[in-house]
């Protein structure tokens, strides 16, 4: 059985979220958990979108035995829902997600979710102390002193996290420590969390084009715009100026794809049993 979902922002506060799904595509229903959809071993949970919020229904979920899928481009949603001419609503981004082919979905893990979440909050982290940084360089010296503290303990709270990332990493990836010490990135948290967040989202099953295409690393094609993941892309040049010790500005492309192919390939190596991989341009 499939089910599919829309999950939205609920309209009084805007902090919670509200799930809509169907299997029909005609009888709705409503719910505020995923633990409460009626779904059981062998059924299949396509939604739009998966809230860090909702991490702990869709891990009871998969306990269940339900597959859990999310849509991988949100602006596929879009686009469908404009060719079926279809409204922007829950009933209307439901049907147009039962019109998308089911590769575009990602399939989730109990493993993928937990290291997610943790990755998602480190973001957030970084996003307010380099706001906060970039604040600070606008003011006087005099005011710049107040902000300060407030950026050192958002310093604190990233290590704190970021060793947590690499810990958890570490027990849920049996490449992850191979890999740290293979790029002898041991002790250094910066690198060891960037490494977490790659290992996350990256695909062994996909060749290295792909996942070099993935972060970027490649000419876009004239007149198109580049789509890439940002954030994969961040977390590769924080891995690769770490493990290298340099400087963001000496950071290269040559050695941002130098990186992610050792990554790559020992992270495949591992999750195919280390089986013989040919090299891939």
């Amino acid at each position: 059985m499939k089910i599919y979902a829309d999950v939205h922002r609920t309209k009084r506060s805007g902090e919670g979220y509200r799930i809509t799904y169907t299997i029909d595509g005609k009888a709705f229903k409503h719910t505020d958990s995923f633990s409460e959809i009626p779904a059981g071993p062998g059924d299949k949970l396509f939604m739009d979108t998966l809230p860090p919020q909702h991490t702990d229904g869709a891990i009871e979920l998969m306990r269940r035995g339900v597959e859990v899928y999310y849509l991988r481009r949100l602006t596929l949603l879009k686009k469908v829902r404009g060719e079926h001419k279809l409204p922007k609503s829950a009933r209307g981004d439901i049907r147009a997600l039962m019109s998308i082919e089911e590769r575009w979905f990602r399939r989730v893990t109990e493993d993928f979710l937990v290291m997610r979440r943790m990755i998602l909050a480190h973001r957030s982290l970084s996003k307010t102390h380099q706001q906060l940084v970039n604040k600070a360089k606008a003011l006087s010296e005099r005011e710049r002193i107040t902000l300060k503290p407030a950026i050192s303990s958002i310093e604190k709270q990233m290590d704190t996290l970021a060793r947590m990332i690499a810990e958890e990493a570490g027990k849920r990836y049996p490449a992850y420590n191979r890999l740290v010490d293979e790029l002898g990135i041991r002790g250094n948290i910066k690198a060891q969390e960037a490494l977490a967040e790659l290992i996350t989202y990256l695909d062994p099953s996909k060749g290295f084009r792909k996942t070099r295409n993935l972060l970027g690393l490649f000419k876009p094609i004239r007149g198109r715009r580049k789509i890439y993941s940002g954030h994969l892309r961040r977390a590769l040049q924080r891995l690769t100026v770490s493990a290298n010790n340099i400087r963001t500005r000496q950071l290269t492309t040559k050695m941002e794809k130098e990186m992610l192919s050792r990554v790559w390939r020992m992270y495949r190596q591992e999750a195919l049993g280390r089986l013989a991989i040919p090299a891939q341009g």
